[in-house]
């Protein structure tokens, strides 16, 4: 079937990856067969396909109000990082890709770049003075622990660390972006937004589902990107749906003081900065990159 799951003798690369984690088993081959076995689980087929649904909101929301307003670019940037350094087993394993896998990674890849074409198509509609989490902040800390807690160190494998860590954080912009915008009333964006964190629930429940039936099964990095996500997602519906948040004025506190050592760091070497300020309602400042 085109949408089965993989054969028993072509083992994916996340399923070899989460079998070398494993405690040694007294047949390797049967560790493989079990790993496969709960790996392609329910759970894990809802979160799939709750992604690609966000995405194709999102896309149909762009093309509907022709218009990227209440998304977060800076996410859009750091999903296409994702898709690009996570998905070249597409490449260098292209042997033990399944129809399945292979039609979802080339969907992922194509559509996020032509999200990111269609914020420069409709770049007058961005919102900057939303956007306005720093990327080098969330780049430089997941590139150093991709180098340091990989498990083999060639280029293949600490890039598909580094995708790992980089997912938990990749919504940050847009819920930092929500929070300034205090909650994005736009029904496209909130539910793309509700459909990306729903994916990562049902990701996380696929991940307890695996360690019931094997415990020796581990991954490490994808569980800590998933907490954070997950503890995002949950205060962003909090947030949109009461108007409470245990995390806005924290994470908006944390962004301002960031951009503001940013600004200063900018003046000092460039002699200029390339942000002005406005009004924030809430009182103090949000930041605008001139265009």
């Amino acid at each position: 079937a085109f949408f089965a799951p993989p054969s028993r003798s072509c083992p994916c690369e996340k399923t070899r990856r989460a079998a070398r984690k494993m405690a040694p088993m007294a047949n390797p081959f049967v560790q493989s067969l079990n790993m496969r076995a709960y790996a392609w689980n329910p759970f894990r087929y809802v979160g799939d396909f709750l992604h690609l649904a966000g995405i194709v909101v999102l896309l149909m929301n762009i093309a509907k109000n022709k218009s990227v307003a209440g998304i977060s670019r800076s996410t859009q940037v750091l999903y296409f990082m994702v898709f690009i350094t996570r998905y070249l087993d597409l490449v260098f394993h292209s042997e033990d890709q399944t129809m399945y896998l292979v039609v979802f990674k080339v969907t992922y890849i194509a559509t996020a770049a032509l999200t990111l074409f269609l914020f420069y198509q409709f770049d007058a509609t961005y919102e900057r003075k939303h956007d306005t989490c720093s990327l080098v902040v969330i780049i430089a800390p997941c590139a150093l622990a991709a180098v340091l807690l990989t498990d083999q160190y060639n280029a293949v494998e600490v890039l598909w660390t580094f995708s790992e860590f980089i997912e938990g954080f990749a919504m940050v912009p847009q819920y930092i972006f929500c929070y300034r915008d205090h909650g994005g009333k736009g029904v496209g964006a909130s539910l793309y937004v509700s459909m990306l964190g729903g994916y990562r629930v049902f990701y996380a429940l696929n991940w307890i589902y695996k360690k019931i039936n094997m415990p020796h099964y581990s991954d490490m990095q994808s569980w800590l990107g998933g907490i954070i996500e997950i503890a995002f997602f949950v205060d962003f519906l909090n947030f949109r749906f009461t108007g409470n948040s245990m995390l806005r004025a924290m994470v908006l506190t944390v962004d301002t003081k960031i951009n503001e050592i940013s600004d200063k760091v900018e003046l000092k070497v460039l002699g200029t900065s390339s942000v002005v300020r406005a009004a924030d309602p809430d009182g103090g400042e949000v930041r605008r990159r001139r265009k």
